[in-house]
C-alpha cells in the first residue's frame, strides 16, 4: 500500500485513520466555537479544517501571523479564521470569520470538527485490577493496564494500554492516562492528561553522604521520599516527563499548567496555576514557580529558587538565582534579557576590533 501525501484527502490534516472527525458544521456553529463576527450565510455547511495552503472550499482555516497574510490572499479556504486588521485581505469567496483571538478561535474550531475520541467503559480482559481498587462503572482501562490496591478511579477516566496505576492513586474525573505510564504516590485532579511514557511519583533524587562506608569510604544512603505528587484540575503532563514524589513535602503542578514531552521536576517543586515548561527543562528540588511563569526548551533551575509570576526563563538558561516577577531572563549564568544583549553586543565589537598600526 502507498502511503498517502501529505495535503491529500487520506494523508493530510485530521487523517481519519488516527483522528475522530465530526461534522459538517454549519458556518453559524463554527462562528459560536470561535467566538468570531460573520456576515454570512449561517446555514452554510462545511465539512473540516486545513492549512491556507491546502483548505478547500468546505473547509474552514485561519491567520494568526501577518507573515503569511500572502498565503491568505492565495486560500481556497471557504473560511478562515482572522484578525479584524486581516480580514479585508480574504480573497472573494472566502468568508472571514473576525476574531480577536485567530489561533484561540482556531483550537476550538479544530476541536469541534475533531472531538476526543469518547471513552468506551469497560474493562479490559487483559488488565489487572486489585479487589480493594475502586474504578467508576464510566471509567475505560486499557489492554494490560495495572490498577492497585486502594487506588481511585473517576467517571469517564481512561487509563491506556500498559499503564500502571499505582496503591492509593486518585485520578479525579474525565483524565486521560496515556499507553504505558506509570503514577504513584499522586493524587490528580479533573481533567488531566498524562502523556504516553511519563513517570509521575517515583522517588527524587535525595541521598545523604556517609563519610564511613563498611569499607572505610565514603557512601551515599538515600533519605526515603515521603511526599506525594498533587496535580491540580486541567494540568497536561507530555510524554516521557517525570515528575518526582516531594521528600517531606509535596510535588505540587498547578490546575491548568502544560508540561512539555522530556521534562524533568524535582521533588518538592510547586508550579503555580497555568505554568509552561517546554522540553528538556530541568527543574531541581524546592523550587518554586509563580502563577503563569514559563521555561523555555532546555533549561536548567537549581533548586531552592523563587521564581516570580509571569517570570519567562529563556531556552538554554541556566538559572542559579531568584527571578522577580514578570522578569525575563536568558543565558547561563541567567540574566535580565536586557543586560545579556548589552554584554553580547560589547563582546562582539571588542572582537571585530582591528589592532592599531604597528602594535601585535
Amino acid at each position: 500500500m502507498t502511503p498517502a501525501q501529505p495535503g491529500t484527502a487520506s494523508g493530510g490534516i485530521g487523517d481519519p485513520r488516527f483522528f475522530a472527525r465530526s461534522g459538517p458544521h454549519p458556518l453559524a456553529t463554527i462562528a459560536a466555537a470561535a467566538a468570531a463576527t460573520v456576515a454570512s450565510d449561517g446555514e452554510r455547511l462545511f465539512a473540516g479544517v486545513a492549512p491556507l495552503q491546502n483548505a478547500g472550499p468546505d473547509e474552514v482555516s485561519f491567520l494568526d501571523n501577518r507573515r503569511y497574510a500572502e498565503a491568505l490572499a492565495a486560500t481556497r479556504a471557504g473560511a478562515v479564521i482572522v484578525h479584524p486588521d486581516l480580514a479585508a485581505r480574504a480573497p472573494a469567496g472566502c468568508i472571514a470569520l473576525v476574531t480577536a483571538e485567530p489561533y484561540l478561535g482556531w483550537a476550538r474550531v479544530a476541536a469541534l470538527f475533531h472531538p476526543l475520541p469518547p471513552v468506551e467503559p469497560g474493562i479490559h480482559p487483559s488488565a489487572w485490577v486489585a479487589p480493594e481498587a475502586t474504578i467508576d462503572a464510566s471509567a475505560e482501562i486499557g489492554p494490560g493496564a495495572c490498577v492497585e490496591a486502594g487506588a481511585e478511579i473517576g467517571p469517564r477516566c481512561r487509563v491506556g494500554p500498559h499503564a500502571v496505576i499505582g496503591a492509593g492513586v486518585v485520578l479525579g474525573a474525565d483524565c486521560r492516562i496515556g499507553a504505558a505510564v506509570t503514577i504513584t504516590h499522586a493524587l490528580l485532579g479533573a481533567r488531566v492528561v498524562v502523556h504516553a511514557g511519563a513517570r509521575i511519583g517515583q522517588a527524587g533524587f535525595g541521598f545523604a553522604t556517609d563519610p564511613r562506608g563498611p569499607d572505610g569510604l565514603p557512601r551515599f544512603l538515600p533519605v526515603p521520599q515521603l511526599g506525594r505528587v498533587l496535580i491540580g484540575d486541567d494540568a497536561d503532563i507530555g510524554a516521557n516527563t517525570t515528575i518526582d514524589r516531594g521528600s517531606a513535602q509535596d510535588t505540587v503542578i498547578g490546575p491548568g499548567s502544560r508540561l512539555d514531552n522530556l521534562v524533568q521536576i524535582g521533588h518538592n517543586v510547586r508550579l503555580g496555576r497555568c505554568c509552561v515548561v517546554v522540553a528538556q527543562a530541568g527543574i531541581s528540588g524546592s523550587t518554586e514557580l509563580g502563577d503563569f511563569a514559563v521555561i523555555a526548551a532546555q533549561a536548567g533551575l537549581t533548586g531552592h529558587l523563587r521564581i516570580g509570576a509571569r517570570a519567562r526563563i529563556g531556552a538554554q538558561a541556566g538559572v542559579m538565582a531568584d527571578v522577580a516577577e514578570g522578569q525575563d531572563v536568558v543565558g547561563s549564568p541567567a540574566m535580565p534579557v536586557r543586560s545579556f544583549f548589552r554584554q553580547v553586543a560589547i563582546l562582539r565589537r571588542l572582537a571585530e576590533r582591528r589592532p592599531k598600526e604597528g602594535t601585535s
